[in-house]
C-alpha cells in the first residue's frame, strides 16, 4: 500500500474517525484505525463495536492495500506536521511497518493485520430517507441536553427518534428525558420515513452525528432498522447500534391542562436564573419563581451561603403562584429557545411546567418542580 495525501485532508479524516475510538481498550485492535487505499481514494474506519465511522477522502494512490495503525498516534503525528505538507504513507510488506513521511520527518509505525479488524455487520434497513442537515441538527441539538446519565435506566441514555402524529400531521420526532425534564422536538416527516421503526439513538452517536451536520446545505442519508441506525454524507458514514429497550410513554408526562401562562424574554430569563443561582448550594440548586401580575421574582435562599433575588418584567395575568425548579434545568431549557419570548404554562406549585417557544408547538419542554 502506498499513497500521498495532503496534510489538511489527513487531519480532517483521521480526527473524525479517531473520535469514536475509546481511550481504554481491552482489545488492542479497537485502538486502531483501518486504512484502506483503493484507486478511488482512501478510507479511514474506526469502531468501538457499538459505533462505526468511515471517512473517505481524496488521495493519490500508487499501490492499493489496507492495514491498521494506532488512531491516536496517527492523529497526533498528522496534527504536528507542517501546514500544507504532502504526506506520503506506505506499508512495508516485509516488516509490516507503516511509514509516514512529510518533508524531512519520517515515522515508522507498528501495525496490526486488517483481517483482525472487526467490521460492523451490514443489515437490511427498513427505512431509508434523506433529511437536510439543518433539520437533523435542530432535532438533536434541542433534545440532547435532557438525555439521562443514569446507567440503571439505560433506555433513557439516548434520543428517541420516531414517527409521530401531531396537529399538523405526521412528523419526525426526537424525544429525550431523564425523569426530571423532557424535550420533544418535531420536524416535517421526510418522504420515505413513514415506515421507520422508533429507535433510541445512543448519546455517543448523537455527539458524533453532530460533527456531520455543520454544513447547512448538506443532505444526510438516514437509514434505520430495529437494531441499527446509519447517517451518511458523501464522504462520511456513521453507523451505530441502537439502545435495546423500550422508551417510556412520554405523552403521559406532557401536561395538557396547564392554564397559567407566563411570557418572558428567554435571553433575559436565562441570564437572571444564572445570576441568582450563583449563591445556591451545588446539591439543591433550587430557584423559586414568585409570579404576580406582570412581574416575576426569581429568588434563591441558601442558608449556608446567602440569598439572591431578581425581578423581571413579564406578561402574566393569572392568580399568584410560587413554584421552585432546579436552576440548571431552567437555564438549559431557556438556552434552547431561539425566539425572543419563552412561554411557560403552569398548573400548580406541585405540577410539571410546560415550556415552549412563543406560539411554536414543534419544540416543547417539560420540567418537574422542586420543593423550595
Amino acid at each position: 500500500m502506498k499513497f500521498s495525501i495532503e496534510r489538511a485532508a489527513l487531519v480532517k479524516a483521521i480526527s473524525q474517525a479517531q473520535s469514536v475510538v475509546e481511550r481504554r481498550n481491552t482489545i488492542p485492535i479497537l485502538a486502531n484505525v483501518l486504512i484502506e487505499a483503493t484507486p478511488d481514494g482512501v478510507s479511514f474506519r474506526a469502531t468501538d463495536l457499538d459505533t462505526e465511522i468511515v471517512d473517505r477522502t481524496q488521495a493519490q494512490v500508487e499501490r492499493p492495500g489496507a492495514t491498521t495503525v494506532s488512531a491516536s498516534m496517527l492523529n497526533d503525528i498528522s496534527r504536528k506536521l507542517p501546514d500544507g505538507a504532502l504526506v506520503q504513507i506506505s506499508l512495508d510488506n516485509a516488516s509490516q511497518r507503516l511509514s509516514v513521511q512529510a518533508g524531512r520527518s519520517n515515522f515508522s509505525l507498528a501495525t496490526l493485520p486488517r483481517e483482525d479488524f472487526p467490521l460492523m455487520s451490514s443489515s437490511e434497513y427498513s427505512a431509508n430517507f434523506s433529511a437536510p442537515a439543518a433539520v437533523l441538527r435542530r432535532l438533536f441539538d434541542k433534545s440532547k441536553f435532557a438525555i439521562s446519565n443514569e446507567e440503571t435506566r439505560y433506555y433513557l441514555n439516548g434520543v428517541y427518534m420516531h414517527v409521530a402524529q401531531s396537529e399538523d400531521g405526521p412528523t419526525l420526532r426526537c424525544v429525550a428525558t431523564d425523569g426530571h425534564r423532557l424535550a420533544r422536538i418535531d420536524a416535517p416527516l421526510p418522504p420515505g420515513a413513514e415506515a421507520m421503526p422508533g429507535v433510541i439513538v445512543p448519546r455517543k452517536t448523537v455527539t458524533e452525528l453532530r460533527k456531520l451536520l455543520d454544513d447547512d446545505e448538506a443532505q444526510i442519508a438516514v437509514s434505520v432498522s430495529e437494531t441499527k441506525v446509519r447517517f451518511a454524507t458523501p464522504t462520511i458514514t456513521l453507523t451505530s447500534k441502537v439502545i435495546d429497550g423500550t422508551f417510556p410513554d412520554y405523552s403521559r408526562v406532557i401536561p395538557s391542562g396547564n392554564s397559567r401562562k407566563l411570557e418572558v424574554d428567554a435571553g433575559d430569563f436565562a441570564k437572571a436564573v444564572d445570576r441568582v443561582a450563583t449563591v445556591s448550594s451545588e446539591r439543591s440548586r433550587a430557584v423559586k419563581l414568585a409570579l404576580d401580575e406582570d412581574r416575576l421574582i426569581l429568588s434563591v435562599n441558601a442558608p449556608d451561603a446567602g440569598a439572591a433575588d431578581e425581578e423581571l418584567p413579564v406578561a402574566y395575568a393569572d392568580e399568584a403562584l410560587e413554584i421552585g425548579f432546579n436552576a440548571k434545568y431552567l437555564h438549559e431549557i431557556a438556552s434552547q429557545i431561539e425566539r425572543e419570548n419563552a412561554v411557560f404554562l403552569f398548573n400548580g406549585s406541585g405540577d410539571a411546567a410546560l415550556i415552549r417557544e412563543g406560539g411554536d408547538t414543534s419544540a416543547v419542554y417539560v420540567v418537574m418542580p422542586m420543593r423550595v
